[in-house]
């Protein structure tokens, strides 16, 4: 009798409590709303509660529960881990799923990310590289300079240099798409993928049967040329031929490279500016990224987001801009979305981070969904590392 007494003060009180420590939802329009989303549990006990407090308090008890009501109905994860993750895009009610990709999800191809060791901001040597002293300063202090345009637009070099076994390797599909990749290919077979925004320029998603129409690379592709001048196309195997015998090897793995770099010039323009497709740091994102921004990402019942460090604008903004009614799942050994604002921890809105390589995520929901089998029909096309994986989950 006196744990029942005790436990219906604790109650009471509780109720009470959700008075006194009220808060302004953003997301609500009410003056008063849970401080966090309730369970179904707590509103019964708040509902029986109120029926001790006084008048006015009762008044405001019946609002904080149709409030806290609606965002228990509002919620989509029974649960914010692999679970609870899996059972909403399994379900009917997740049909449109928007899909943000970073180099994280390339590593098991063997393509090192630009921030982890072995990437380039790790390897960079601008002491090898054709420039002058102070550009190699700058490359120095800011890897990322090597993709500056104002660099490329003076000294080409830089970029071609470094990039060179990468340009060759693509030409050769030296890599294969991933576990991560495939597992995108699964959702889109569901029908469940509304679009894919990749800011990787490998040209792994291109690999898969996803529609490339529903394929954004903001960043663009290291599998096609053009003149960063004219914009003048030029044929990816002829470029590759002049990046062969024009660009010297600063990893010392090709001996039949040039000792020195000399100029490719554009057959349009006759300036030195053939590259890569891939959009420079300083440069414009294609008008796919922001048509997706406007119609696609409005639309999303869910946003997933894998491999990327968020911290790149404004590609990050699939994240950000992602509407309240769509949970968030990023994906990713660190916690990349508390660097941007975003708490996985607060029940302010449904964002989960499912901590852990992109691989290694993608397999569990896998077999968290159902979908396992799906997944390991492309065994055969993975690369060791993504076999590895798969073979953990079975």
């Amino acid at each position: 009798q006196a744990k029942a007494e005790k436990e219906e003060a604790q109650t009471h009180a509780h109720a009470r409590s959700f008075i006194i420590r009220g808060i302004r939802n953003p997301a609500c329009s009410a003056p008063i709303a849970f401080a966090r989303v309730p369970t179904p549990k707590q509103i019964q006990a708040v509902a029986e509660a109120a029926e001790r407090c006084s008048a006015a308090e009762r008044t405001t008890i019946r609002a904080l529960l149709v409030i806290g009501a609606a965002r228990v109905a509002a919620m989509r994860l029974a649960s914010r881990d692999v679970k609870g993750v899996a059972a909403y895009l399994a379900s009917d009610a997740c049909q449109k799923v928007v899909v943000l990709t970073g180099a994280g999800v390339s590593c098991a191809a063997g393509i090192p990310d630009f921030r982890s060791p072995g990437g380039m901001y790790d390897t960079l040597r601008p002491e090898l590289i054709t420039a002058t002293p102070q550009e190699r300063a700058a490359m120095a202090r800011d890897p990322t300079a090597v993709v500056l345009k104002d660099m490329f637009l003076q000294n080409q070099f830089p970029y071609h240099e470094v990039r060179r076994p990468f340009i060759l390797g693509t030409q050769r599909q030296q890599w294969k798409a991933t576990l991560f990749h495939r597992f995108l290919e699964v959702i889109d077979a569901k029908g469940k993928l509304l679009r894919l925004v990749t800011q990787n320029i490998d040209g792994l998603d291109f690999q898969t049967s996803i529609d490339p129409a529903k394929i954004c690379a903001c960043h663009g592709s290291v599998g096609r040329a053009a003149c960063e001048g004219c914009g003048a196309p030029i044929d990816f195997d002829d470029f590759c031929q002049r990046v062969r015998t024009s660009i010297k090897d600063i990893y010392g793995v090709d001996a039949d490279a040039p000792a020195e770099s000399s100029e490719m010039l554009c057959d349009s323009c006759q300036r030195p500016l053939l590259k890569p497709t891939t959009v420079l740091f300083g440069a414009s994102l294609p008008q796919s990224f922001f048509e997706v921004l406007e119609n696609d990402l409005p639309a999303a019942d869910l946003v997933l987001v894998a491999g990327t460090s968020l911290v790149v604008s404004p590609a990050n903004l699939i994240a950000l801009a992602a509407p309240d009614s769509a949970p968030r799942i990023i994906c990713d050994r660190n916690d990349v979305a508390s660097g941007v604002g975003i708490d996985c921890s607060s029940h302010a809105r449904e964002d989960v981070w499912l901590q852990g390589d992109a691989d290694d995520v993608a397999a569990d929901l896998a077999t968290a969904c159902g979908w396992l089998d799906d997944l390991a029909a492309f065994e055969d096309a993975l690369p060791e590392a993504s076999r590895a994986t798969l073979d953990r989950v079975r």
